[in-house]
């Protein structure tokens, strides 16, 4: 399967996060790892199907848990396992956005509130992918902050370049029109304030990345140093992950 964006009904940024040149010559996986938008917006009996098609049996929820009371979860599906491990801990409207900041500066800063708030979460996020002995999905609400951290996390981990890192994350710019009509849907008489919403340059996660090495020595030194992520854990994961 070397399919890089999946079509559902209700679901807009549910993708493959296979194909990426990893570590060592090697490959990451097609058909294991899945990165979406809120699987809480599945509904109707052909986008179910389509999800055990792809074969998932793990989902992970990156939302917090009013969230997910706001908007749902996803359904119960038979074989599947799903686990709510909220990465985030400072919530903030993007709607409400200062349109006179740096909006890219702005989101970076969030992404770095979230990769230092969520150590316990994120570690454990990691965790259930690697010990997965079958296709995973992981998506937050629009598939696109909390999503893409965890995306760059895990692809760092597998030793994909920065480059492909960044590419994977822009993706999401092909749903933004998408995510701003489903806020307008959501918000009658609201008035969108910032013209960013929605968006997803590769700017954010080059400014997060080097964040976190400025911070921490590298990307690495944050996962295996603040997350604690062993050798044989990244060579477990890799294991799974990459081709051989």
């Amino acid at each position: 399967m070397t399919t890089r964006h999946h079509a559902f009904d209700a679901l807009h940024n549910f993708r493959d996060l296979g194909g990426y040149p990893a570590t060592g010559g090697r490959s990451v996986r097609w058909g294991l790892l899945y990165r979406s938008d809120s699987l809480g917006k599945l509904a109707s009996p052909a986008d179910l199907d389509r999800l055990r098609a792809l074969g998932v049996r793990t989902v992970i929820d990156l939302r917090y848990p009013w969230e997910i009371a706001a908007k749902g979860r996803m359904p119960d599906v038979a074989g599947v396992e799903y686990h709510n491990l909220s990465i985030e801990h400072r919530p903030y409207d993007q709607a409400e956005i200062d349109p006179e900041l740096d909006p890219w500066r702005y989101l970076a800063d969030r992404f770095a509130e979230v990769a230092e708030d969520g150590v316990k979460e994120i570690r454990q996020v990691l965790d259930v992918i690697t010990d997965a002995d079958a296709p995973v999905v992981f998506h937050c609400a629009s598939g696109k902050d909390r999503t893409g951290l965890v995306a760059a996390l895990l692809l760092t981990l597998l030793g994909v370049a920065e480059d492909d890192i960044a590419a994977d994350f822009a993706l999401t710019e092909l749903a933004t029109a998408h995510f701003v009509a489903e806020w307008h849907a959501a918000h009658p008489g609201r008035t969108l304030r910032w013209p960013g919403y929605g968006r997803a340059p590769e700017a954010v996660i080059r400014l997060t990345l080097a964040d976190l090495a400025a911070r921490h020595g590298s990307v690495e030194g944050y996962l295996t140093g603040t997350l604690g992520i062993d050798r044989d854990r990244i060579d477990a994961l890799r294991t799974r992950l990459l081709t051989d």
